[in-house]
């Protein structure tokens, strides 16, 4: 799928359909879903190959190539969208941020890390679990926030990729310590109990990378690239997902940026399972075009200095599935075997978010196997549809 439109629109009808508004509902991730979904999906995967075919529109400035992954989790978009940076820019510095509060994630990422600091010696990569709003920038805005904020450089030593193992393993006490998360009580929202940056690049390429590096007292944004796939619920107030997520990171751009914005969108097959269990339920109440309407707004005078990428529905709709083996995806109903409806079900309310509550309450009956089974048997297998949009800066 290729996200560039060369007759996308700059802005969308002002009499287009008003956007829906309602309570926010609270929905907490499961690890066990959120990893059963990770390792039997596709998404990640066909997530990165679409952003890697942005580079080619990429004219990356001095000191390097600056890219802004807003929501690292396990780390496998950001280490095969480096892959993809590195074929096309083979001998670019790179500038990586990261954001994930997640420490379980972290270190998941962090094992993905090592060979990308051998292939591509000339990176250095900046993680931390402050806001969007203060992440790009690597800087609180208050100031004594700043004060508060852990930063951590570490100079990577050693020339194989069993080196910089070594060394990254040896800073899990240190993120122990420092990447616990609390939560609100009211709204069940999670935030860093130690707002923390950690920065990671090679010893021997200090002197290259001098420019590239940055310093707690001097950091900047300028991203030619920022990618913001699944940032917020979806069903978050669509003011607060521009405000806090969307306008501060179209911020972060540079003159030529591109920021490529991923949500799931439904109209699939895993849908129609939530239809069957929840005939009622409305999972994705923001169409791409009110996330473009209200990111606008959040930038006030500024949007005139962005292109909003519409797309057509086609060119902006990305599909994955989920891996089946063997005659666990048999049409025939009857050969369908219990784990794959099980993985398929944990699949389609988790793309949901539906509450855990209301998953355990439907898997104390044995509908939920019914209504996957006849929506596995209809298909063969279980896709689903994202959606994406794309802001460039243009000036």
């Amino acid at each position: 799928m290729q996200l560039t439109n060369r007759n996308r629109p700059d802005r969308v009808p002002e009499d287009a359909a008003p956007q829906p508004s309602g309570p926010k509902p609270r929905f907490y991730d499961s690890r066990q879903n959120y990893l059963m979904f990770v390792h039997s999906c596709t998404e990640k995967l066909v997530i990165a190959d679409c952003v890697a075919q942005e580079l080619e529109h990429l004219d990356p400035q001095q000191p390097a190539l600056r890219f802004f992954d807003a929501g690292v989790g396990d780390g496998t978009v950001m280490s095969r969208l480096l892959r993809a940076m590195h074929r096309r820019f083979p001998r670019l510095p790179f500038y990586v941020v990261g954001k994930e509060i997640s420490l379980e994630d972290l270190r998941l990422a962090l094992d993905k890390l090592p060979d990308r600091f051998v292939e591509h010696p000339e990176t250095v990569v900046a993680l931390t679990n402050i806001s969007y709003a203060e992440a790009p920038w690597l800087r609180r805005s208050r100031p004594q926030a700043q004060k508060a904020l852990v930063w951590k450089d570490v100079a990577l030593h050693g020339e194989t990729s069993a080196d910089m193992e070594q060394q990254i393993q040896s800073l899990m006490p240190f993120l122990a310590d420092h990447w616990r998360m609390k939560v609100n009580p009211a709204t069940g929202a999670l935030s860093p109990e130690t707002p923390t940056v950690l920065l990671l690049y090679r010893e021997a390429y200090r002197f290259i990378l001098d420019r590239v590096i940055p310093r707690p007292t001097a950091t900047r944004a300028d991203f030619d690239l920022v990618l913001a796939s699944q940032p917020f619920r979806l069903k978050a107030d669509v003011q607060f997902k521009a405000e806090r997520v969307l306008a501060p990171l179209a911020r972060a751009l540079r003159p030529g940026g591109r920021l490529i914005v991923v949500q799931s969108a439904g109209e699939d097959p895993a849908m129609e399972i939530i239809r069957k269990v929840w005939p009622e339920e409305q999972p994705f109440p923001y169409s791409r075009q009110d996330l473009i309407r209200a990111t606008q707004a959040a930038l006030s005078g500024g949007a005139a200095r962005y292109a909003f990428d519409t797309l057509s529905d086609e060119a902006a709709s990305i599909r994955f599935e989920m891996h089946v083996l063997g005659s666990e995806g048999d049409r025939d109903a009857t050969l369908i075997g219990t784990s794959a409806l099980y993985s398929a079900w944990i699949a389609a309310t988790y793309v949901a978010q539906i509450e855990n509550e209301r998953v355990a309450e439907q898997m104390a009956r044995p509908g939920y196997l019914t209504a996957t089974r006849e929506v596995l048997a209809k298909h063969g297998r279980l896709w689903f549809r994202d959606e994406c949009l794309v802001i460039e800066r243009v000036e």
